[in-house]
């Protein structure tokens, strides 16, 4: 590898790793909204 392989793979970690905290985020709406749906008023 190369330093412009290093630095492409370093910066795919970095948006990979965002990605799947966006992803969690989501994941967390999601189940609020369930929780907040399946009750009964």
């Amino acid at each position: 590898m190369d330093v412009s392989d290093v630095k492409r793979l370093k910066a795919l970690e970095e948006e990979n790793a965002k990605l799947k905290r966006l992803y969690a985020d989501a994941m967390l709406d999601n189940t609020a909204l369930k929780d907040l749906l399946g009750r009964k008023w």
